[in-house]
C-alpha cells in the first residue's frame, strides 16, 4: 500500500483509507497518517460506512464526478463511529459518544445560512466529495456537523442515517396521513421512504421499479403493491386497490426519464410530487396537465439541517425499523466486493465494517 499525507494532517502511524488518487477511474486502499482535530473540529473513529451512489460515480469517474469532485481525496460520507478527540473550543460533545455526521459543511455567512436555511447554502463543501471523507479509520469534521445518536441506534444503523435522512426529507415534504402514495424507484432510499410513509399513516403505499430483486425486497418491507412498469401498469394497480381519483402524493426516486411522466398520468387533481432522483437525461412532461390539475413538484436535495435529523431519531424511537434495507455487509478490506454489490442493483444498502 502507498503512504499518502493528506493536507493539514500530522503523521503518527499508518492507518487505512479508501482513496481517489487522481482524476481517473479507480480507488486505492492506502495507508495514511492519523488526522488531528483542529479548532472547532471533532475526530471520529469510524466503525461502519454505507456505500452511496455518489461513491460509485467517484469510483468510475463519470462526467458528474469529473465536474464535481476535488481529487485526490479520501471518499465516503455515510458513516458512524465514536468520538476520540475534541478540537480546541469544542465543549458540547463527549469522547466516546456514538455519532454520525451531516456531510454538508456550510459557510455560515451566505444569505440562506444566515436565514436558517442551511441545507441551501450555496458554498457547501461535501464530506468525501470536496474534502476528505469517512471511508477511513478516522474522519475529522466540524463539531457543528456531528449528530449524537440515541440509545435506539447502533453503529450499523447509524451508518445509514445519511441516506435515511434523504428518505425522511423527501417523505415528509407533504402530509401523508390517510393519503395514497406512489414511489418510483425501489433503491434503498425509495424503500426507506416507503417505510416512513407507512409509519406516519399513509393508506396505500405503491412502489415501482424494473428490477425484480428490489421489488421482492419492497414486498418484504411491507409495501401494498410493488409493480414493474414494463410488465404491468400503475393504472392497473389503482384499479386493483379500488382507487378512484389517483395518487395524492408521489416520490420520484429513480431518475428514470419515464418516471415523472408516469407519475403525472396517475396523480390526483392537486397531487404533490417530491423529486429526489437525478435524471440521466432531459425529461419531457405534460405541462398542460401540471397546470390544469394544479400539481406541485418540489425538488429535494440532502437533508434539512438539522430538523431532518431530529425527525429521523424520533421515527426510530417510535418504532420505525429500516434495518431490512441493509442486505450486504463486508469488511472494509474487501471494498471491491462491497462496491460490486452496490453497483449490481440487486442489493439494498451495502455497509462496510471498519472496526
Amino acid at each position: 500500500m502507498t503512504v499518502v499525507q493528506p493536507p493539514n494532517r500530522r503523521e503518527e502511524h499508518p492507518l487505512r483509507a479508501l482513496y481517489k488518487p487522481s482524476a481517473a477511474p479507480g480507488l486505492e486502499l492506502i495507508e495514511c497518517p492519523e488526522p488531528v482535530a483542529g479548532p472547532g473540529e471533532v475526530k471520529i473513529r469510524v466503525e461502519r460506512t454505507g456505500i452511496c451512489g455518489t461513491d460509485l460515480h467517484i469510483e468510475s469517474w463519470d462526467a458528474w464526478a469529473a465536474s464535481a469532485v476535488n481529487a485526490p481525496l479520501i471518499i465516503g460520507h455515510e458513516f458512524s463511529g465514536r468520538i476520540v478527540e475534541l478540537g480546541e473550543g469544542v465543549t458540547s460533545l463527549e469522547v466516546g459518544a456514538l455519532v454520525s455526521g451531516e456531510g454538508h459543511v456550510i459557510c455560515g455567512t451566505c444569505r440562506n445560512c444566515r436565514a436558517g436555511r442551511r441545507h441551501m447554502c450555496k458554498n457547501t463543501s461535501s464530506v468525501g466529495v470536496n474534502r476528505n471523507g469517512a471511508f477511513a479509520d478516522y474522519v475529522v469534521i466540524p463539531a457543528s456537523n456531528v449528530w449524537v445518536h440515541s440509545d435506539a441506534v447502533d453503529a450499523e444503523l447509524g451508518a445509514i442515517f445519511d441516506p435515511f435522512g434523504n428518505a425522511v426529507h423527501t417523505a415528509l415534504q407533504f402530509p401523508l396521513a390517510g393519503e395514497d402514495v406512489l414511489i418510483t424507484g425501489a433503491g434503498p432510499i425509495g424503500l426507506m421512504a416507503a417505510k416512513v410513509a407507512r409509519h406516519v399513516g399513509a393508506r396505500y403505499v405503491v412502489i415501482s421499479d424494473i428490477n425484480e430483486t428490489r421489488l421482492a425486497l419492497a414486498r418484504r418491507m411491507g409495501v401494498d403493491v410493488a409493480v414493474n412498469p414494463v410488465t404491468s401498469s400503475i393504472a392497473e394497480v389503482q384499479r386493483q386497490l379500488g382507487m378512484k381519483e389517483g395518487f395524492d402524493v408521489a416520490f420520484e426516486m429513480s431518475g428514470a426519464p419515464t418516471a415523472l411522466p408516469d407519475i403525472l398520468d396517475n396523480l390526483a387533481h392537486g397531487g404533490r410530487i417530491a423529486v429526489l432522483g437525478l435524471p440521466s437525461k432531459e425529461i419531457s412532461i405534460n405541462w398542460a396537465k401540471l397546470v390544469t390539475h394544479m400539481i406541485t413538484i418540489k425538488g429535494i436535495y440532502g437533508r434539512e439541517m438539522y430538523e431532518t435529523w431530529y425527525a429521523m431519531n424520533a421515527l426510530i424511537q417510535t418504532g420505525l425499523d429500516i434495518r431490512d434495507v441493509i442486505t450486504d455487509r463486508f469488511p472494509a478490506t474487501d471494498w471491491q466486493s462491497a462496491f460490486a454489490a452496490a453497483r449490481s442493483s440487486n442489493a439494498g444498502k451495502v455497509v462496510m465494517d471498519w472496526s
